[in-house]
């Protein structure tokens, strides 16, 4: 069993006054029943994924639901959307009434909470696992914060990111789990020593049929799901690079209004995130497309039956996702960008805080030098707002400080973990 980030606060949130209806989303299998059942002993758990019994809670009134169920977590929501109508009645009428949302199908989960139940829930996001949760045992295991994490909290403090990592024992252990997730992703259930290659793989086919099978059925209602298998599998091979949706129409075989439907459909089931890009000085600016990235690696390469070492492409997407998933698990207000500009800057990831930016360039290789940093080097001429540093994210076990200390490079199984 592992713990999770959101473990704690989302026991807090539920607790609060501005918690009684809480809401918990996320791309399917990203444990989030197990979650709720350990966070929340005291709740009735109802599954509404049987037909079967399910008229029997659409019966319910609010006064019923109130006196037989007061502190209650719903799983598969969506497949009751009446209900939600319920929920609300009960909210209104009964202020020690607690509900806890949830569903596999979040897609339908969302627009149905939205629609009505705004003003009234707290919505929180549930990612694949992070290293500092796959470091983790049992629920009463203490997450360590990252070097990250820390150092997007201090960004005065650069003392968080030094260090000799091949003394650290914690540092052995997290490269393990990170050639882990670069293989397999990050999912919960195949996050297990006791697991074969083959099993992961089977499990991960299995997810990837599961998901356009019930999520995107649901979703589209597409009578045919070959163009959207066709188009998924090309943008997994297009991961990390800029988004072209007439390149993937046309890669795909399907229309340019199709290919954006398609790409949204698989950005609002977590299944991609698109890196938009910064842009804010008119000047400077060359793309005005974001990147694409696959917010699992596991799933990514299991559609294109990719085993082994990989691309310089993927690297990049898997890096890129562990900084998203550790920022929002985290809540920090962070604003995630990628930049291009048009005397040939290329940044993979540009951070903005209130204070400023972090820049950010991913390199695959085991051996950095400065000129892996070119495109970091005199980038606050063109921002906005302040550099406060720069880093670069490799293979490289060792930690490097260039130019006045103003670029780090180090690995990334030791900034994130």
């Amino acid at each position: 069993m592992i713990n999770r980030t959101v473990y704690k606060f989302i026991q807090k949130k539920s607790a609060s006054k501005f918690g009684r209806i809480t809401t918990l989303t996320g791309a399917r299998q990203t444990g989030k029943t197990t979650l709720v059942q350990e966070a929340f002993p005291d709740f009735d758990y109802i599954s509404l994924e049987d037909p079967i019994t399910r008229p029997d809670y659409a019966a319910l009134s609010a006064v019923q639901w109130h006196e037989q169920h007061p502190l209650v977590v719903l799983d598969e929501v969506q497949k009751l959307p009446q209900l939600v109508e319920s929920v609300k009645a009960v909210y209104d009428q009964f202020a020690d009434a607690r509900f806890v949302l949830l569903g596999s199908s979040q897609i339908l989960l969302l627009e149905q909470v939205k629609e009505s139940l705004a003003g009234r829930t707290a919505l929180i996001e549930l990612y694949p696992l992070t290293l500092p949760e796959r470091l983790t045992h049992s629920w009463d295991d203490e997450i360590k914060e990252s070097r990250l994490v820390s150092f997007l909290k201090d960004t005065n403090n650069t003392t968080y990111l030094q260090g000799i990592p091949q003394t650290s024992e914690q540092f052995a252990k997290a490269c393990v789990e990170f050639d882990e997730y670069l293989q397999y992703g990050a999912m919960p259930a195949i996050v297990d020593d006791s697991l074969e290659s083959t099993e992961k793989r089977d499990w991960l086919r299995d997810y990837v049929s599961t998901y356009l099978q019930r999520d995107i059925r649901d979703l589209a209602n597409l009578r045919e799901l070959e163009p959207f298998v066709r188009a998924q599998k090309t943008l997994a091979s297009l991961t990390s690079q800029l988004l072209n949706t007439s390149t993937l129409a046309k890669q795909a075989g399907i229309t340019n209004v199709t290919a954006k439907r398609f790409i949204h459909y698989l950005e609002v089931s977590y299944q991609i995130i698109l890196l938009p890009p910064w842009f804010r000085n008119q000047n400077k600016r060359l793309s005005k497309s974001p990147k694409v990235h696959f917010l699992d690696s596991g799933i990514q390469r299991i559609l294109l039956s990719r085993t082994g070492e990989l691309t310089g492409g993927e690297f990049e997407s898997a890096i890129i996702s562990e900084f998203y998933k550790q920022i929002k698990n985290n809540r920090l207000e962070v604003e995630c960008y990628h930049l291009r500009t048009a005397d040939g800057k290329e940044v993979d990831l540009l951070l903005e805080l209130e204070a400023g930016y972090i820049a950010i360039e991913v390199k695959k290789t085991k051996n950095v030098s400065l000129s892996d940093a070119r495109h970091l080097r005199k980038l606050g001429d063109i921002l906005d707002k302040p550099l406060l540093h720069s880093l670069v994210v490799s293979n490289d076990p060792r930690v490097q400080t260039w130019d006045e200390g103003s670029i780090t490079a180090l690995p990334a199984a030791w900034l994130f973990s």
